[in-house]
């Protein structure tokens, strides 16, 4: 249900108070036999809030030796890019961090102007330092190209509320650490807080401060975006962009990109705030800076004539909102989608011709048919930014992208850009569109619903225990004795992913005009179910309702 104050502006007593949220950081000592204060890593990272015992100095104390010891034990022993974003607990978790680092001999390198760092920014930065490494050169950055493999940890919530922190490694590949390295590093950090954190080595800050090194992030960023996106043309065009980075990391890049690269760009508001006391609240009341949503990016679509493209990142810039005056808020698929047409359909002719298409299986079905149009290959995975990484780095694949407003795409020679989500070259992307085409991208989603439907799709969430969570992600295929969906034929029952063969976690039902998927939430007592149906809202509606039949069967089953 939605908050009878949802897009409204936040008032006093929505903000949260940071004295007693940082206070708590460092008072508070998580319960090792608890599960809900234990070091866990979702899709993105450790996340809590310190209030609730769940993300504090033991835990990030923890997870940095558990970081340490997990590199020494790969050989990733060259330089450690560490950013934080703009939340209240990202610099006391980042200066813990650097204390454990520093103290276990890590080469550390941190933002060379001691501002934020977008997630986008850390990996562009990995993957550079591996390059050069790889080449033999040295950067004249503060990365030496000598020595071992680099990786990095962005201390990040994402667009959670004020009152989380988050705590997320990416290792020499650039992208988000997979399974087998999150739950190594998750169970030595815990293991560490039961044994008191004896084991954790430690400097004063100070002296960790003085050993890190200095790393241009912003610079070598920015300067490398025309490799990416094609700023000229929309300097040319003379495109009107309104930038708000939501009060997060990307804070000071739009106003470098506008500068550097001669773009008529306005950032919207540079005020950074860790209350962000100046967001409209979210659909559940909640402050959180959510670019997907309508409610969190109401003050920016409450101005969108005053651009002709309008942009939102979250905290840490992995993901983007994109706000056209004929439009609105784009749904995420379809830019999504959207993008995917414009970039395998002609304006990128250094790509491979067999690079693939990469979509989580969540995502739209509108995509599957795009891909299809433009005869290339799809790649479904399952939800986890992660599963796109071996092929951007390759370049087999060109584009992946999350239904949560997450992507990244290629280098215009076929070569990787970043291998996490980065919103700021989406963001850049719908204003290359308009430059390249005349047109805005919701001018083209609407030709694309013209030739294959427009489908309607929403997420809706179900009540489940602990055990029932757990029973499903742990579902196959012939726990679902279900052979119609919505007075539709079932086509698929899908518990690992078509594009790699990955578990998903849980369950996708296709049919031929519709689908729905079937998760359990990370953090709450609850499964989400994500679907779609072609044949309209009420259909939708009804696929919704017997989803939950389905699944409840075969639990039950």
């Amino acid at each position: 249900m939605t908050h009878a104050r949802a897009g409204q502006p936040a008032q006093a007593d929505d903000l949260v108070d940071l004295d007693a949220l940082v206070s708590a950081y460092y008072d508070r000592h998580p319960d090792p036999d608890d599960p809900d204060e234990q070091v866990a890593f979702g899709t993105s990272g450790h996340r809590g809030s310190s209030l609730r015992t769940a993300f504090n100095e033991d835990h990030i104390l923890a997870t940095t030796q558990a970081i340490c010891d997990y590199r020494s034990a790969q050989g990733y022993d060259g330089p450690l890019f560490i950013g934080r974003d703009t939340h209240g607990l990202s610099e006391p978790a980042w200066r813990t961090a650097l204390e454990v680092l520093v103290a276990n001999g890590v080469h550390v390198l941190v933002d060379d102007r001691d501002g934020y760092t977008p997630t986008p920014a850390i990996s562009h930065a990995i993957l550079r330092a591996n390059r050069s490494r790889a080449s033999g050169a040295s950067s004249a950055s503060g990365a030496s190209g000598a020595g071992g493999p680099a990786d990095g940890i962005v201390v990040t919530p994402s667009h959670n509320p004020p009152s989380d922190g988050g705590f997320k490694y990416n290792p020499p590949h650039g992208g988000p650490a997979d399974t087998d390295a999150t739950s190594a590093i998750a169970e030595r950090a815990n293991e560490l807080i039961r044994g008191g954190l004896k084991d954790v080595q430690r400097v004063p800050y100070e002296r960790a401060r003085a050993s890190a090194a200095a790393y241009d992030f912003m610079g070598t960023y920015v300067d490398d975006l025309p490799n990416v996106v094609d700023l000229a043309r929309i300097r040319e065009a003379g495109v009107r962009i309104g930038a708000d980075p939501l009060g997060g990391a990307s804070v000071a890049y739009w106003g470098e990109i506008a500068e550097r690269h001669g773009i008529d760009l306005t950032v919207v508001n540079p005020t950074v705030d860790p209350r962000w006391s100046f967001m409209t609240l979210d659909w559940d009341g909640k402050i959180r800076m959510d670019c997907s949503s309508p409610s969190a990016m109401a003050s920016l679509i409450a101005n969108k004539d005053r651009y002709d493209i309008s942009t939102g990142n979250d905290a840490d810039s992995d993901r983007h909102g994109i706000v056209t005056p004929d439009g609105g808020l784009m749904n995420p698929n379809h830019f999504l989608a959207v993008a995917i047409q414009y970039l395998f359909g002609g304006s990128r002719p250094g790509w491979g011709a067999e690079a693939a298409v990469g979509k989580t299986v969540v995502s739209s079905s509108m995509i599957d048919r795009v891909a299809a149009e433009l005869g290339k290959t799809l790649l479904e995975v399952p939800v986890g930014f992660k599963w796109f990484v071996p092929g951007l780095l390759d370049g087999s694949v060109g584009f992946g992208g999350e239904e949560s407003a997450g992507a990244s795409f290629l280098r215009f020679d076929g070569t990787v850009w970043s291998t996490d989500k980065d919103g700021i070259i989406l963001a850049l992307l719908a204003s290359e569109i308009l430059a390249a085409t005349g047109r805005t991208p919701s001018q083209h989603y609407a030709d694309l619903a013209e030739r294959h439907g427009a489908p309607a799709y929403a997420r809706i969430d179900a009540p489940a225990d602990r055990e029932q969570k757990a029973k499903l992600s742990a579902l196959s295929a012939a726990d679902v004795s279900a052979d119609s969906l919505a007075g539709e034929p079932i086509t698929a029952k899908l518990t690992e992913a078509p594009g790699n063969g990955a578990k998903l976690g849980g369950l996708k039902v296709v049919t031929d005009s519709a689908w729905f998927a079937a998760r359990p939430s990370g953090t709450e007592d609850v499964y989400k179910i994500y679907a779609e149906s072609f044949r309209g809202a009420e259909h939708l509606a009804q696929v919704q309702a017997e989803a939950k039949d389905v699944v409840d069967a075969a639990l039950r089953g």
